[in-house]
């Protein structure tokens, strides 16, 4: 099978579902779209090609014209999977759509197909158990916006057969995005296990004062983000010692567990701390200030995306 024979279907035509619809159809997939909301399936096509037209300016989309002609739109479920080899699934976070989409899926699509869902809270385990292909069933959780941040977290159920898994991350790798597998549920997934951390400690350094809102984002995106930009946790450590990571281990953990026994908790998101940073947070979510933010980070998160392309050549 050749790659413009390949086909995709990206179930949900959100801001999710259209980033899918925008990586596959760049990776020369034939992409059918579906959602029932029928405004936003006719919305969908235009947003599409503008966001591919943004990522050829930063090179990093080729022909962003002949990927939006890939892309096509159903109105039916039924129809958007019935000769597809890959499933994406970006409906709401609810358990019981999920349970109502997958049965669906798992019903028209093609016996082959892998069935993929995009939630990034809820394990496979939780909408898949009873379907007779429940072994081609896993969870694709990308991170926004999937098409400039190329990280997808697999992680299937306890039925979830290794050869959907590998399938999947050889898809995903074919793609350009960059999957790791998890291997075992458990809620959040990773990618948000390590955000929460770093957010409770955030909420509770700047709602017991020891540091404004607006600095504590500087400490991220101007420090530790640019590093981990490039570094993972571990290959940061490793470099901080002359001996690598056991030399680390051996220098500093010590620190790291004292620091651990006062670690922040749930009790970080309640009041007064919540009051706090709401109050020491100088901006109000207006309309101007979400598109300005959002205009932003896709801009860096594209110049980003194509130095790192670039580096790997």
């Amino acid at each position: 099978m050749t790659t413009s024979e390949r086909n995709v279907a990206i179930v949900g035509a959100g801001l999710i579902g259209r980033a899918w619809a925008v990586i596959f159809a760049r990776a020369g997939w034939n992409v059918r779209l579906t959602d029932p909301h029928i405004l936003s399936l006719q919305a969908a096509p235009s947003l599409i090609r503008d966001e591919l037209h943004g990522l050829a300016h930063h090179g990093l989309a080729d022909d962003p014209d002949r990927a939006a002609a890939r892309i096509s739109t159903a109105t039916s479920l039924e129809q958007a999977v019935s000769d597809v080899e890959f499933v994406q699934e970006n409906g709401p976070e609810i358990v019981e759509e999920k349970r109502a989409i997958f049965a669906q899926l798992d019903k028209f699509a093609p016996p082959g197909a892998l069935l993929v869902s995009s939630t990034s809270a809820i394990v496979a385990s939780r909408f898949t158990e009873t379907l007779p292909g429940r072994s081609r069933c896993l969870v694709g959780h990308p991170v926004n916006p999937p098409h400039l941040v190329p990280l997808v977290e697999l992680c299937g159920a306890p039925w979830t057969s290794p050869e959907a898994i590998d399938r999947a991350t050889k898809i995903y790798r074919e793609i350009g995005q960059v999957p790791v597998t998890i291997n075992r549920e458990i809620n959040g997934f990773v990618l948000n296990r390590l955000q929460g951390a770093l957010l409770a400690e955030a909420f509770r350094l700047v709602g017991e004062g020891y540091i404004s809102a607006e600095d504590l984002d500087h400490t991220v995106k101007d420090g530790l983000g640019l590093r981990w930009s490039f570094l993972g946790p571990f290959e940061t450590i490793e470099l901080n010692a002359p001996g690598g990571i056991p030399d680390y281990c051996g220098r500093y953990t010590g620190f790291y567990k004292e620091l651990a026994s006062n670690a922040a908790g749930p009790e970080v998101y309640q009041s007064p701390n919540v009051d706090r940073v709401i109050a020491n947070w100088p901006h109000r979510p207006t309309t101007d200030r979400i598109t300005m933010l959002t205009q932003r980070r896709n801009e860096r998160l594209a110049a980003l995306a194509a130095h790192k392309a670039a580096q790997s050549k």
